[in-house]
């Protein structure tokens, strides 16, 4: 009989553990699974053991399982498949973590503003969006549920200012409406060893008059982009092609001018980190409450249609059409990612971090037999109307975000989980799966020190101070979804030749006003658009803000710096 109460003592315990979660379970994880860490063993259990004692408090109300959704990418994956098993191990509370495309994200977090009716407990969403949540008022503001309702399930340890994306998803009024769960930018990218050839070296540097090297302007990426399509043309008896891009008309075709492309030509206003008043976008808000729209177009001071905006699209096409292999006219975002790692690609101006994981593979052309890799990535290059001080490139910030009338205990479930997979005892270990970085704590480990040389630039990047000229959409886009899908349909008629690339973006700011003055009446909670009258554009053309007058020369001599000086700098905490 004994023997028997023994037994069942035993699994009555373990069925306890497998409703309620513990401190043996926690012990399991942190010791087989969430190594390497920044916090030792120890503290790693301090921090699990108020995940334990927290969740215990939500199971007590009824929580037993919460659904969240995110993007499909690798560190998603990640989140999906280990951490929601060791949250439901550790806690008792099961998630069912969602993974979908960007696009279906977008369309499903729209659809739930539009009922005000969340179809998930918990979102992982750009920051991008950080304007229409502010304006719409359907978000939760993290600040105030932080310190009031939220305030027993607000984790101690969360450390809001390791975050290194954390003032992307700030509104106007200061207060945190998201808190980042995973970033990564978009850098150069190129063939460090095709680049330190000296027969190509020198046979650059006879046509140029400059060093081959990493492009400080677009005038040396279009050098080098003609140099290698048009001269050297093949490497080791394959193709090679001074540029890679896509343009097939699809929603990503958006993303590729929204990520700030017209900010690297220069379009924009300095300020980090999206220019005011005009963003990279090219939408102009009042200078007074830095929050109200006033229009896109040059028209009612906007710079969607300026010169630089016009310039930035005229390059893409010239490159796309002129250095890329043919069959990228025809790709998506998706399908053009993995091409570089074929070993055809001499370069790239826009090229995500995101795929670092996916090009550092064995076996891989662009990979040596040791494991490192042939390639380097560094600051992009700039245009000739791009000033110091303004936005260099695009950073992408996917963010948790909650709906604030959404039921409170399955809200706070969802905003443990959320503290969970960023938590200092799992962030770094999901890093190194990943590399989409969120805590600088993270980024200064040892083991990133040690293993830096795997990750082609990645590692001193994010340890450099350009890190900061690297950012997310901001906040004058009152309504994301609405005017990103405007972008794509109208970049397709340029490539087509259905329009020019000045009346591409003409119909595109005109169309942007248009959405924006239907924005006026929509009942937006706050900082609705005030549209400017339509005036001469002339009145608003300048040399020193935008919208920026059309340049007599648009092509300066090529630059280029040597990746071991721009390391240095780096080294040194300066930019180049």
């Amino acid at each position: 009989m004994q023997l028997f109460r023994t037994a069942l003592a035993a699994c009555l315990l373990a069925a306890m553990h497998t409703a309620y979660g513990g401190e043996a379970e926690a012990r399991q994880w942190v010791e087989k699974e969430f190594q390497p860490s920044t916090l030792a063993k120890e503290k790693q259990m301090a921090e699990m053991k108020w995940f334990i004692e927290t969740a215990r408090k939500l199971k007590t109300k009824g929580v037993k399982e919460i659904s969240v959704v995110s993007e499909t990418l690798v560190t998603h994956e990640y989140e999906s498949k280990t951490l929601a098993k060791a949250f439901e191990e550790i806690t008792g509370i099961k998630v069912k973590h969602n993974l979908i495309q960007e696009g279906e994200v977008v369309d499903r977090l729209t659809a739930s503003m539009q009922a005000d009716k969340s179809q998930y407990d918990g979102w992982i969403s750009d920051s991008d969006l950080i304007g229409t949540h502010y304006r719409y008022g359907k978000i939760l503001n993290l600040t105030d549920y932080m310190v009031d309702a939220g305030k027993e399930f607000t984790s101690p340890t969360l450390e809001l200012n390791d975050f290194i994306g954390i003032k992307f998803t700030r509104a106007p009024d200061g207060m945190q409406y998201q808190l980042p769960d995973q970033q990564f930018a978009n850098l150069y990218w190129f063939r460090a060893d095709l680049f330190d050839r000296k027969e190509l070296k020198d046979k650059f540097k006879a046509k140029y008059g400059y060093d081959l090297g990493v492009p400080l302007n677009w005038s040396a990426y279009e050098d080098i982009a003609q140099f290698f399509s048009d001269d050297v043309k093949q490497i080791d008896g394959k193709p090679i092609y001074g540029h890679m891009d896509y343009g097939k008309k699809d929603p990503s075709l958006g993303w590729r001018f929204t990520d700030a492309w017209l900010s690297m030509a220069g379009s924009a206003d300095k300020g980090y980190p999206n220019g005011r008043p005009v963003d990279e976008w090219g939408i102009r808000v009042n200078s007074a409450d830095k929050c109200t729209p006033v229009g896109a177009s040059v028209a009612r001071g906007g710079a969607t249609n300026s010169a630089p905006a016009v310039y930035a699209l005229t390059k893409y096409l010239e490159w796309l059409k002129k250095y890329a292999p043919k069959q990228a006219l025809n790709m998506t975002f998706g399908e053009a990612g993995p091409v570089p790692a074929q070993g055809e690609i001499a370069q790239q101006i826009f090229w995500y971090t995101a795929f670092t994981a996916d090009m550092t593979k064995p076996g891989l052309p662009v990979v040596n037999a040791d494991g490192t890799p042939k390639w380097r990535m560094a600051p992009g290059p700039v245009g000739p109307y791009w000033k110091e001080g303004m936005q260099n490139g695009y950073q992408d910030v996917g963010a948790w975000t909650f709906f604030k009338n959404h039921d409170p205990d399955r809200l706070a479930a969802a905003w443990l989980y959320a503290q969970f997979v960023t938590a200092k005892t799992v962030s770094l270990k999901k890093s190194i799966v990943g590399l989409t970085f969120i805590r600088n704590s993270d980024i200064r480990h040892e083991y990133f020190t040690e293993n830096a040389a795997k990750y082609g630039g990645l590692i001193e990047f994010y340890r450099s101070p350009a890190r900061v000229a690297w950012t997310p959409t901001g906040t004058n886009v009152p309504d994301y979804p609405k005017l990103a899908q405007l972008w794509w349909k109208n970049i397709s008629t340029a490539i087509s030749a259905e329009r020019t690339p000045q009346e591409a973006m003409d119909n595109l700011a005109d169309e942007m006003d248009q959405v924006m003055q239907s924005l006026e009446a929509a009942g937006m909670h706050r900082c609705p658009p005030r549209l400017n009258p339509k005036g001469d554009p002339k009145q608003w053309l300048s040399d020193f803000a935008a919208p920026r007058k059309k340049l007599n020369d648009e092509k300066p001599r090529g630059q280029t710096i040597s990746y071991d000086t721009l390391l240095q700098s780096w080294r040194e905490w300066r930019v180049r």
